[in-house]
């Protein structure tokens, strides 16, 4: 490998130095860097917070800097703009999307609710803006059961994940009238995924996130969001674990348990829009003060409120 100055790696001289940048930036654009776990790795360390869903959006509402670089897809990019409308909101890669999120549109949920009068709706928080604006309730995958719980109807309309609908029924006592989409990310991760680590690490606990297909959840020990298996990993006297979630998890479950050992439960777990973000792209929107995200005042007034409801039972 090429060397720079005192025997450094050129690539670990480069990294250093756009870190360095980054964080001058920062402090002269009086900015705040919010990453997702699923982040890669060098996308993860120069993050000022590192969350889940929820704790993102609780982040995003209250963060004091006056921009927001949003290291994740753009659903998340539009909550922060919803729940920070003051702030200016950079995506370092626009066309970051989730495929989940695009699975349902506001069309298609308003026909659900003509279909359906008068039943509340859950929405998980990857929707996009104008899903979430003809919405009663979001919800993360940490708070589905308390926020679905919360609702005195007996039924609720619930967007856009089956899975993690299929989830919720084992949880409460509703009907949910649920839409057909999926992550594709998680439905990769098979049943057959798990035995084979299981068999491989007999001692290993499973953790499930509970976008997972039922019969992979049926095999975990715990399910919940990767906030939740953070805390769980930290927490449980046990010394391997097997991540049943995308691959970009592990770097911070090894990261913060350095004695413990992490094996995915297969390799095939990974978002390839979540690993669209490199640093050199939150350099560049940085320094450009690009890409700036917008929400329509109209879509973010209505969206907010149901965003704010969520936040309130958290």
């Amino acid at each position: 490998m090429a060397k720079n100055f005192k025997g450094m790696p050129r690539i670990m001289f480069m990294a250093n130095n756009i870190a360095e940048e980054i964080a001058r930036l920062k402090k002269e654009k009086n900015a705040v860097i919010l990453a997702h776990n699923y982040q890669s790795p060098e996308v993860q360390d120069i993050a000022d917070y590192l969350g889940d869903s929820l704790g993102l959006s609780q982040k995003a509402a209250s963060v004091k800097e006056d921009v927001i670089v949003f290291c994740g897809v753009r659903f998340m990019a539009e909550t922060a703009k919803i729940l920070s409308p003051e702030k200016k909101v950079l995506i370092p890669v626009p066309h970051a999307a989730c495929p989940l999120a695009e699975m349902i549109t506001p069309e298609a949920l308003r026909k659900m609710k003509s279909e359906n009068p008068g039943v509340p709706v859950v929405s998980y928080v990857n929707t996009s803006a104008s899903v979430k604006a003809e919405t009663d309730i979001c919800c993360t995958s940490s708070n589905i059961v308390k926020v679905a719980g919360s609702l005195e109807s007996d039924k609720i309309i619930f967007t856009p994940d089956k899975h993690l609908a299929n989830y919720l029924r084992t949880k409460i006592d509703k009907e949910i009238i649920s839409w057909e989409g999926y992550c594709p990310t998680h439905v990769k991760i098979l049943p057959e995924h798990v035995r084979e680590q299981k068999s491989m690490h007999p001692d290993a606990k499973v953790l499930a996130h509970p976008e997972c297909r039922l019969d992979v959840l049926e095999l975990a020990d715990e399910v919940t969001s990767t906030g939740g298996m953070l805390k769980y990993a930290k927490s449980s006297p046990a010394k391997e674990f097997i991540i049943a979630t995308e691959t970009g998890l592990l770097y911070t479950l090894r990261k913060q348990n350095p004695s413990k050992k992490f094996y995915p439960a297969t390799e095939l777990a990974v978002c390839p829009n979540m690993k669209e973000t490199r640093v050199h792209d939150v350099l560049e929107s940085l320094k450009e003060m690009k890409h700036e995200v917008d929400v329509p005042k109209d879509i973010r007034s209505k969206a907010k409120k149901s965003i704010e409801r969520m936040l309130d039972l958290s």
